[in-house]
C-alpha cells in the first residue's frame, strides 16, 4: 500500500506537470526573493567598504548562509503560513478528521515545487561566498558548513510553525508572524553588530536569530567576534535550532487543542 503522505505529494506533481507553462513562470519568479536578499547586502556595501567591520565577502558569507537557510524553511514548511485560510474556509475540519498528522498534511496539500530554484540560487551564492574568502578549512569547519545551513532551517521553520500557530488564537495574526519569519531573514543577513542596545539582545541572542548565519560566520572565517563571544558558538546553531523546533511543536500541539470547527 502507498504511502499517504506520498499519494498526497504525487497528486501535487501531477497538479503542476497539467499547467507546465504556469509552473516554470513561478519558478522563475520565485528566484526573486533569495537574489533579493544578496543585492540588497551588495548595495549596502557599495556605500562602504566595511559595514560593522566586515568586508564585502564576509558580509556575503553571511547572507548566502541565511538565503539558504531561509529558502530550504520556506520550501519545506514556508506554506504553513496559509493557515489562517484554511481555518476561515473550514478546510482544517477536513484535515483534522483524517487518520493521518495535521500539520504534515497541511505542508504537503500545496507543496511548493515552485521555490525549488530558490534553493538552487541560495547553494549558488554560498559557493561563491566560500570562493571569496580565505577560510582555513579544518575538519570543524567543514562540519559546520554542511551543518549551519539545515540548523538554520529548522529554526526558521519553527518561526513559521510559530507564526502560523497563533493563528489559533488569533486568526488576522498574518502581520504580525511575518515580522518574525521574514523580518527574521532580513535581521540574520546582517553582520549581527550592525544593531544594538536592546534590539540586538533580544532578536540575535534571547530568540536565537544571530546564530542562523552570523556565528557560524564567525567561526567560519576563523576571526574575532566584535561582540566577544567566543568562536565555539558557531557551532551552537543546531542546539538553538533545536530548542526552537520544541518550542514549535509545543505550541502546534497547544493550538491543534484549543481549535474549534468552524462548523462549515
Amino acid at each position: 500500500m502507498a504511502n499517504p503522505y506520498t499519494s498526497l505529494a504525487r497528486a501535487q506533481w501531477r497538479s503542476f506537470a497539467s499547467y507546465r507553462t504556469s509552473f516554470v513562470v513561478d519558478l522563475l519568479s520565485n528566484v526573486g526573493g533569495t537574489a533579493l536578499d544578496v543585492v540588497a547586502v551588495l548595495v549596502l556595501f557599495q556605500a562602504t567598504r566595511t559595514v560593522a567591520g566586515f568586508s564585502l565577502s564576509e558580509g556575503l558569507l553571511i547572507v548566502s548562509l541565511s538565503s539558504l537557510a531561509f529558502a530550504l524553511a520556506d520550501f519545506s514548511v514556508g506554506n504553513v503560513d496559509r493557515l489562517k485560510t484554511y481555518v476561515r474556509t473550514g478546510l482544517l475540519d477536513a484535515v483534522l478528521v483524517r487518520p493521518l498528522g495535521a500539520l504534515p498534511q497541511l505542508l504537503l496539500m500545496d507543496l511548493p515545487i515552485r521555490k525549488a530554484l530558490r534553493l538552487v540560487v541560495g547553494v549558488v551564492v554560498l559557493a561563491v561566498a566560500l570562493h571569496v574568502n580565505d577560510i582555513e578549512w579544518t575538519p570543524a569547519r567543514v562540519a559546520l558548513i554542511v551543518i549551519a545551513p539545515l540548523a538554520g532551517s529548522v529554526f526558521f521553520g519553527a518561526i513559521f510553525v510559530i507564526s502560523a500557530s497563533v493563528t489559533f488564537w488569533w486568526i488576522d495574526s498574518g502581520d504580525l508572524g511575518s515580522a518574525f519569519t521574514y523580518g527574521g531573514r532580513d535581521f540574520t543577513a546582517y553582520p549581527v553588530p550592525v544593531y544594538s542596545g536592546w534590539f540586538r539582545a533580544l532578536f540575535a541572542y534571547a530568540m536565537g536569530f544571530g546564530f542562523v548565519a552570523y556565528q557560524p560566520a564567525v567561526t567560519l572565517l576563523g576571526r574575532d567576534d566584535p561582540l566577544g563571544l567566543p568562536a565555539w558558538t558557531g557551532f551552537v546553531s543546531p542546539l538553538v535550532a533545536l530548542i526552537a523546533a520544541a518550542a514549535a511543536a509545543l505550541m502546534w500541539r497547544a493550538g491543534i487543542r484549543h481549535y474549534r470547527s468552524t462548523g462549515s
